[in-house]
């Protein structure tokens, strides 16, 4: 693969992220992962005993169960390059 069609892939791929908290994300996975960790939460608050602390520990447990999801099903994108500095 030549270095222009590389390049072009490249700014095709930044176009569909952002800048979040100074790290770069896909839009799609930042939708998908924010609508995952608020279901699980609501769901989790929602069955919830009618007991305050409850709702409060299973709405938390919620978001955990979202978070564990959500790193099974988007995979980290960020590759790192080593060069030479001598290059």
């Amino acid at each position: 693969m030549d270095k222009s069609a590389e390049m072009e892939k490249e700014d095709r791929q930044q176009a569909n992220n952002i800048e979040v908290w100074e790290d770069v994300v896909n839009i799609k996975d930042l939708i998908l992962s924010i609508f995952l960790c608020t279901a699980t939460a609501m769901g989790g608050y929602l069955i919830a005993p009618d007991n305050p602390q409850k709702s409060l520990i299973y709405g938390l447990i919620g978001v955990v169960v979202g978070f564990v999801i959500c790193s099974i099903i988007i995979k980290p994108k960020r590759t790192l390059r080593f060069e030479d500095e001598e290059k």
